[in-house]
């Protein structure tokens, strides 16, 4: 009899989780605050690094990172919308190369890291960014 009550335990408790509605990519980054969150930690790995420094000492933080956050709300299917200028007009001219855009997502991939993305997570992150590579890396 105890077994059976166990069993009825354990069967009732899978059958809620599978009812349960996964997150979403927004919801497990904990919405805007997590991705803003986010985006100054890969804003400080940015002011720390000297290979990549100088494609962004020039810029306007402020507008950088308001940018970069709606970018990435709206790429994790977040309430947001993207209004900023397209990736091709923002990086062209800026001769980015294939080393230094690698670095960058390297630069990315710590911030995740100092935030506790989940690695599963972060692949689903940049697996939607990559598209957008051959907008940024233009000579």
């Amino acid at each position: 009899m105890q077994n059976i009550a166990v069993f009825l335990l354990c069967a009732g408790l899978l059958v809620g989780c599978a009812n349960k509605p996964a997150l979403s990519l927004y919801q497990q980054l904990d919405g805007k605050a997590g991705i803003a969150k986010l985006v100054d930690s890969f804003i400080y790995q940015i002011g720390n690094d000297e290979q990549v420094f100088h494609y962004f000492e020039h810029a306007n933080i402020t507008h950088f990172r308001d940018g970069f956050i709606s970018h990435m709300c709206m790429l994790v299917e977040g309430p947001c919308t993207y209004d900023g200028d397209s990736m091709v007009a923002i990086h062209t001219g800026m001769h980015i190369t294939e080393k230094d855009f690698n670095h960058v997502v390297d630069l990315l991939i710590n911030a995740m890291n100092e935030q506790d993305v989940s690695h599963s997570l972060q692949n689903d992150i940049l697996s939607r960014m990559a598209p957008l590579r051959d907008e940024i890396i233009k000579m």
